[in-house]
């Protein structure tokens, strides 16, 4: 088997990004650790207000993780007990986790075939059914924004709040507007693998809302609005000096990189339709101006086979994701079964992410496309 490989070609190489940001990086942790100014502080405001700028709000808050980012846009909504928040069940646990956590109940609806993302055809018939919906949590799934319109004129007709999970879609853009700028809360996560990733966890949420941003603030720090005075009970969750140094380093780089995402995007449904490869590749669907591809997700009904296959050659894909939420056995309790949501459980079997990492050379692309192609059941059409 090893000597299939000809080159090694990670999912995602991290490693070679650092490389070529080390001194400027290293120099921002130095500066952090000889003010000895580690939690908040100066280096965490700039940075929220540089957030803030890039996804066109006018305030962002950073937090622990993007996990925490969601759990905290909902507890600053006053979603708990006795509320459900409406979702996709094809995303990552976090999604639906912060839901309960807040002591809410998750309600799904299924996900476009195109877009990974939740159908908002399928949104208004839910609500019918589900009168208790406080809040709607669309995700913006590899990097593509979720169809936004139709959700927020649904949202609006109801009185219910949008939490857009952005996580993997810092800069990504519906109709020019920018993730995290079109619902009332956008949470973000800057987990390693993003495409603006930390040295370790830390999250973000960005608003338009003052009175939304101060209570953010102040959830992140047990509610505190003064020293000792807790107007809420809130959670520990800061984003540290630390990863915010490196996060500002980075985010100087990351529309470079971004472009580069893009390019290899470009090169691999290039490649495919030239070689007529029998599997689906995807294609932004017009409101998704601005594509960011944390993910490059294919589609192929004998996922499981190509990714061995892959393997043998060096190349690292992953599958995003799965199970479904609706299957996941801490979530049996909802009530929902097998063929529920019948796009999302197909998308789970088919789905895996191949490298798209800006690193990437137009030679790695050509050959993963190369090896799917020697892989029987994505071969070239017969003309």
């Amino acid at each position: 088997m090893t000597a299939l490989i000809e080159k090694q070609i990670p999912l995602l190489d991290l490693k070679a990004q650092h490389k070529a940001i080390r001194e400027e990086v290293l120099a921002a942790l130095v500066r952090v650790v000889d003010s000895q100014k580690f939690i908040l502080g100066q280096v965490v405001k700039t940075f929220e207000a540089d957030i803030a700028a890039y996804c066109g709000t006018e305030f962002a808050v950073g937090c622990a993780s993007g996990s925490d980012a969601l759990i905290l846009a909902l507890m600053a909504l006053d979603v708990g007990p006795g509320d459900e928040v409406l979702t996709s069940p094809y995303t990552f646990f976090a999604t639906a986790g912060a839901i309960s956590r807040v002591g809410a109940t998750p309600v799904f609806a299924d996900i476009e075939e195109d877009t990974f993302n939740v159908d908002a055809r399928q949104l208004a018939d839910v609500l019918e059914s589900h009168p208790k919906v406080r809040a709607i949590i669309p995700v913006h799934l590899f990097g593509g924004c979720a169809d936004m319109d139709p959700i927020v004129k649904l949202a609006a007709e109801r009185g219910i709040s949008i939490i857009e999970d952005a996580a993997q879609a810092i800069g990504a853009e519906h109709r020019g507007r920018r993730a995290g700028s079109i619902g009332r809360i956008g949470a973000f996560s800057f987990f390693p693998s993003k495409n603006l990733g930390g040295y370790g966890d830390g999250g973000i949420v960005t608003t338009h809302d003052e009175s939304l941003a101060r209570r953010l603030e102040a959830l992140r720090v047990h509610g505190r609005t003064a020293k000792y005075f807790h107007e809420w009970i809130g959670v520990n969750s800061r984003l540290d000096a630390l990863q915010a140094a490196v996060l500002s380093v980075k985010l100087r780089y990351l529309d470079q990189w971004t472009a580069g995402r893009q390019r290899n995007a470009e090169r691999y449904r290039a490649q495919f339709a030239k070689h007529s490869t029998a599997l689906i590749p995807p294609q932004p669907r017009d409101y998704q101006t601005r594509h960011v591809y944390n993910q490059f997700v294919i589609r192929c009904a004998h996922r499981d086979e190509l990714q061995a296959h892959l393997k043998e050659r060096g190349i690292g894909s992953e599958i995003y994701y799965p199970i479904p939420l609706h299957l996941q056995p801490c979530y049996a309790h909802l009530g929902y079964r097998k063929g529920d949501f019948p796009v999302s459980e197909r998308l789970a079997e088919e789905s895996l992410a191949l490298p798209i990492h800006s690193e990437l050379s137009v030679d790695d692309i050509d050959y993963i496309v190369d090896a799917i192609r020697s892989f029987p059941s994505c071969a070239s059409s017969p003309s």
